[in-house]
């Protein structure tokens, strides 16, 4: 751990306790504003030096709420969404604490204006102390390599080459390759140690053996070097497991996903509810944009493209962005030469690599579908999809059968839930992702579900839709 990140983590917490003494006095003080008095005269008589005892010793549980919740992570690189939707959670259970104790012994005062104004204060407060916080620590590691980690990526995999890219791209990340190795030297990495220094090791490669892993993993705690890899079984199994006793021997149960039970009950609940929602939301933008389809070509409004769902196939739903000659379905009576300019495109024009293709370009849209399709207003009829039951709102984009038939069979467990209108890899890149990268954020999604994560993609889906994607004319 670097010294900057145990002072900045130490830091939180006087700034927190200071934020949360301030939210509770700048509620005080807003109740006793001649407009709000005017509005609503004051009920209650508790002087000021009373409740700012009170809120002197409420303080500290709010700190420690915080740090039940995670929210004293030592690095620089949190995430500033999910620290924020943690400091609501939190600062609310606080406020429903203290609610609670008020209900029960009623010796302090009563004021539904002051709580909810020290809510909104608090959250206001915090966030705004730890923006400034995060965005100094970062400032300094990257300006001054401040906190830096000196990093060693062992290995020649795909995933190896992905975080060579990713780390040399985001310095905010915290992150200074030192040096690549294919192979596990104790030797060269002793004297890499003793030239630059090592802070971690990431062996990154999933065909290097436990015996290669044990030597570096000794080497690593010799040296006080944080050593992390990527186990082979993470290639075809999930990293989701419990340890369970069966005929007293201990045994290890491998979990494909927690959508599970009530998971599925929930999410399926969180599809219906949502999809419902963005129908009647976005009803104006698709009653637009069926007009200009109309207006600008012949042709169906509704492209129907088949996909592969977690069920079998079924027909995808979009706002036809081609020319009708062109599309690739029942609905073109000219499908043959439509696939036929299609697989021309793919290998003159495709600017993806792997199963799945994204044409560059693409001569065959309409000049109202070059726009839709910019905008992702194609993809919005998908919601009937949720609605029917073939798709989620959150989930792994599905693909055509044709592509589907050349997936690798680690990546065939992306087809193991419902695939959905957007996900981990359409708010990490889009389509200028490679498959490769799409199928491992799929997995781990698949892995690590929660309806909280559901949230947080589809939040981040709406500022994701404002950038222009680089494979896509």
């Amino acid at each position: 751990m670097k010294k900057s990140e145990l002072f900045f983590g130490m830091l939180l917490v006087p700034v927190d306790f200071t934020m949360i003494v301030a939210a509770s006095v700048l509620a005080y003080w807003l109740r006793f504003t001649p407009s709000i008095i005017e509005l609503k005269p004051v009920l209650f008589d508790f002087p000021f030096n009373d409740y700012l005892k009170v809120a002197l010793a409420i303080a500290p549980l709010f700190v420690l709420i915080f740090a039940f919740e995670g929210l004293y992570s030592m690095k620089a690189t949190r995430t500033f969404w999910r620290e924020f939707f943690k400091i609501i959670f939190s600062v609310t259970v606080g406020i429903t604490i203290i609610i609670l104790i008020i209900f029960l012994q009623r010796k302090w005062f009563s004021s539904r204006f002051v709580i909810l104004t020290a809510w909104l204060m608090a959250v206001a407060l915090i966030t705004l102390a730890r923006f400034a916080i995060n965005f100094l620590q970062k400032l300094l590691l990257i300006y001054r390599g401040i906190g830096v980690h000196r990093l060693v990526l062992i290995g020649s995999g795909s995933f190896c080459d992905t975080s060579t890219r990713e780390f040399k791209d985001h310095p905010e990340l915290g992150y200074k390759i030192i040096t690549r190795e294919n192979t596990i030297d104790i030797d060269s990495l002793r004297r890499i140690h003793k030239e630059k220094g090592i802070d971690e090791i990431l062996v990154c490669d999933p065909d290097i053996t436990m015996a290669e892993l044990r030597q570096a993993s000794d080497f690593c705690q010799r040296n006080r070097i944080e050593f992390k890899f990527i186990p082979a079984i993470l290639q075809s199994i999930s990293t989701n497991f419990d340890i369970k006793v069966l005929f007293d021997e201990p045994i290890i149960e491998i979990k494909n996903t927690t959508l599970d039970g009530w998971g599925k009950i929930t999410k399926r609940a969180f599809d219906v509810i949502g999809s419902a929602l963005g129908i009647i939301v976005t009803s104006p933008f698709m009653l637009a944009a069926a007009i200009a389809i109309k207006l600008d070509s012949r042709g169906p409004i509704i492209f129907k493209n088949e996909r592969v769902g977690h069920e079998g196939n079924f027909n995808l739903l979009k706002f036809r962005y081609m020319k009708l000659e062109h599309c690739t379905s029942d609905q073109n009576p000219n499908l043959e030469e439509a696939i036929a300019l299609e697989n021309n495109l793919i290998d003159r024009s495709s600017v993806r690599k792997g199963p799945v293709y994204k044409i560059k370009n693409d001569p065959r849209k309409t000049r109202v579908g070059k726009i839709i399709e910019a905008l992702s207003i194609d993809e919005i009829p998908q919601l009937f999809n949720v609605i029917k039951g073939d798709m989620s709102l959150v989930g792994p984009r599905p693909h055509q059968p044709r592509e589907v038939e050349k997936y690798e069979t680690w990546q065939r467990r992306t087809l193991s839930i419902k695939p959905g209108i957007t996900g981990l890899a359409q708010i990490s890149g889009r389509s200028d992702l490679s498959f490769t990268d799409e199928a491992r954020l799929d997995i781990f999604y698949i892995e690590k579900w929660s309806l909280w994560l559901d949230i947080e993609v589809l939040f981040k889906t709406f500022f994701v839709l404002l950038k222009k994607r680089k494979n896509i004319s």
